[in-house]
């Protein structure tokens, strides 16, 4: 039997403010559901996404207004950074929500944010952002150190980690293997609200100095996940 921990990138749950993609959350439940079956178990962090950066983006918006116009009083400029990331740790447990009903029996009956929080037992453990001044990579990375493994495999929306944007640069290299302080040269040292990077600072320097390994996958291509979890080759870039 063997134990996982998955940062489930919100962007692969909501991939538009308006689109919840059930396919991929369909195929990737009986993907998860075949290996529970094998004996493994699984823990599950889910990130906010669109969702999330939809919620924060009109937080902002509302920032640039003289609200209290509206309701007699002004955003407070000193709590604003920690309301970005409440309201986007909402968006990652509604995500977290959906996710726990979608496996029914086989997940844990409640979503379980604390990362230190101590289960006795569970086939699927649900996760999700639990508090301000980080990301749910960070969630995933606790969750692993408190269930004891070195491994967090980490699912987002490109099959790579690349030397530079791929979105904006053709020539973007992928990258299939790196040393914990390449990447943390990488992506620097702070955390902001809705930040979008491949794995956040603040998990990063966590899960370097816990010596732990973070293998970065496509989430779509589940094909490829049931090569990890098979222990067989696959495609990505991982971290250690």
């Amino acid at each position: 039997m063997s134990a996982f921990v998955i940062s489930l990138g919100g962007s692969l749950i909501v991939p538009a403010v308006d689109q919840i993609d059930i396919q991929f959350l369909g195929a990737f439940c009986g993907l998860i559901t075949k290996y529970v079956r094998l004996g493994n178990k699984f823990a599950i962090i889910t990130g906010g996404g669109k969702l999330a950066r939809a919620w924060q983006g009109a937080l902002r918006q509302l920032k640039k207004w003289d609200t209290s116009k509206f309701c007699g009083a002004k955003l407070e400029a000193s709590l604003f950074l920690r309301d970005l990331d409440w309201v986007g740790i909402r968006a990652t447990q509604l995500n977290a929500e959906l996710v726990r009903a979608m496996f029914g029996k086989l997940a844990y009956p409640q979503v379980v944010s604390n990362p230190a929080e101590k289960v006795a037992s569970f086939k699927i453990l649900i996760g999700a952002g639990y508090e301000p001044g980080s990301s749910t990579d960070y969630d995933a990375v606790a969750r692993a150190k408190t269930l004891g493994i070195k491994t967090v495999v980490n699912l987002s929306n490109v099959p790579y980690i690349y030397d530079r944007d791929p979105c904006k640069f053709k020539n973007a290299k992928p990258i299939e293997r790196m040393s914990w302080p390449d990447y943390l040269k990488m992506v620097g040292k702070k955390w902001n609200p809705g930040l979008n990077l491949p794995f956040d600072p603040l998990a990063s320097k966590i899960a370097s100095r816990a010596k732990m390994r973070v293998v970065f996958l496509e989430g779509k291509d589940l094909n490829n996940l049931e090569k990890f979890l098979s222990n067989k080759a696959f495609r990505g870039t991982v971290i250690k």
